[in-house]
């Protein structure tokens, strides 16, 4: 099956901008086969390296007299961190080509996060390089199969996962991805983290799907200090497989009674997959019947919505202690506000009352909401329901300010 990626038309506009471009994302993402792709696509005029490979680490014996003789080539380099010495090299050829006339399209570099310790190999490279980020598979992505949304939410939208001929296999092949983070998952500064101590707090995480996150209610059931699961929570936000929410804080004292609002960001796994394997789910039936179910297509919705939404636009949850809130709050230039609640129900998609409420809060006028049916239409004035089919499309009409919202 072949699945035509997202990234790819911003990865060309990226090629055609900047001399150089580094495309990160999780560990079997897709980095490498959308880059073989894109290689495919430029015929003779790319040339790709892994360098983990022997043979391929060889020809950069002398990388500078090596690359210099593909100056008219895109150069891709795979893993290129195991090799950081080499970002100096491609600084001073990209100088010495700028000279010439050669100002973009030279070289695409594929990597894992974290970001900051990529970028920080990188340094020589700061001023001639941009970053993009390649998810695994979106909702859009996969949307012809039949079945899509089903096997996306269950597997999860690692390729090797979602693409498996059986369930156990995608789940056998998820088991062993988590495996080999705990293994071989990069390092934070400061004391080692075990693998059992990462392990238990992934897995206490992916319990806590959706909820407010408390650092001192998760150590003692771990057996290690506060300090250790904020580390462990970094590291996992930095390798991409975890989303920090962050709640709206704004100010409220104008109205007679504001409400107090909370202060604790909420914790989402990003790949469902991984989330439903870190809880010994491993089919459908086993996830309808589990209490995480609800909260777990919340985060697929989210992460889909957030992985589409336009640029500068701002997405916060909004709670208060009174029970107003939404689950994705929506702030456009200009100070203009859309409000987001996500339901499972095919049925009875209606808004809770929380929803309502914290809508009047905010004086939020544009209203959705998401839910898995396959009809768009009206619920008053204010609120429309939309299949989470349609919001995950690029082509989808987002809000537009200039425009009065909707």
């Amino acid at each position: 099956m072949h699945v035509a990626r997202l990234a790819i038309e911003p990865l060309r506009e990226a090629l055609r901008n900047f001399p150089a471009v580094a495309l990160l994302g999780p560990r079997q993402a897709g980095k490498t086969t959308l880059a073989t792709r894109l290689a495919e696509e430029e015929g003779g005029r790319a040339l790709y390296l892994d360098l983990e490979r022997v043979s391929d680490l060889a020809k950069l014996v002398d990388p500078e007299l090596y690359l210099a003789r593909h100056e008219a080539q895109l150069v891709i380099l795979d893993h290129v961190p195991r090799t950081p010495a080499i970002f100096q090299v491609m600084s001073n050829l990209i100088d010495r080509r700028r000279r010439f006339g050669i100002t973009v399209g030279q070289f695409l570099v594929l990597g894992s996060p974290p970001r900051e310790r990529f970028q920080r190999s990188a340094e020589a490279l700061v001023d001639h390089m941009t970053y993009l980020e390649l998810t695994p598979f979106l909702a859009a992505e996969v949307s012809e199969n039949d079945d899509a949304a089903d096997r996306l939410w269950v597997r999860g939208g690692f390729p090797d996962s979602f693409l498996a001929k059986r369930e156990p296999a995608s789940f056998d092949w998820r088991r062993a991805l988590i495996q080999t983070y705990l293994e071989r998952g990069i390092q934070m500064p400061g004391p080692r983290l075990s693998p059992q101590t990462l392990h238990g707090c992934w897995q206490m995480l992916a319990r806590d799907q959706g909820q407010m996150f408390s650092a001192s209610r998760l150590a003692p059931s771990l057996g290690v200090g506060t300090s250790t699961v904020l580390r462990c929570v970094k590291l996992l936000v930095d390798l991409l497989l975890v989303r920090r929410l962050q709640p709206w804080t704004g100010n409220l004292k104008r109205q007679p009674h504001f409400p107090r609002l909370a202060q604790r960001h909420k914790i989402y796994l990003r790949d469902s997959g991984l989330l439903h394997t870190l809880l010994g789910i491993r089919n459908k039936e086993q996830l309808l019947r589990n209490p995480v179910v609800g909260r777990s297509w919340e985060g697929l919705v989210i992460e889909n919505l957030l992985s589409q939404m336009p640029p500068l636009v701002t997405a916060r949850f909004y709670r208060s202690w009174s029970g107003a809130q939404i689950d994705l709050l929506l702030e456009f230039p200009a100070g203009y506000r859309h409000a987001v609640e996500i339901r499972r129900s095919i049925h009875d998609p209606r808004p809770s009352k929380g929803f309502r409420f914290a809508c009047d809060d905010l004086n939020v006028a544009g209203r959705w909401v998401v839910y898995p049916g396959e009809k768009r239409y009206r619920l008053d004035a204010h609120t429309e329901v939309i299949p989470f089919a349609e919001v995950a499309q690029p082509a989808f009409r987002w809000p537009d300010p200039a425009e009065g919202g909707e």
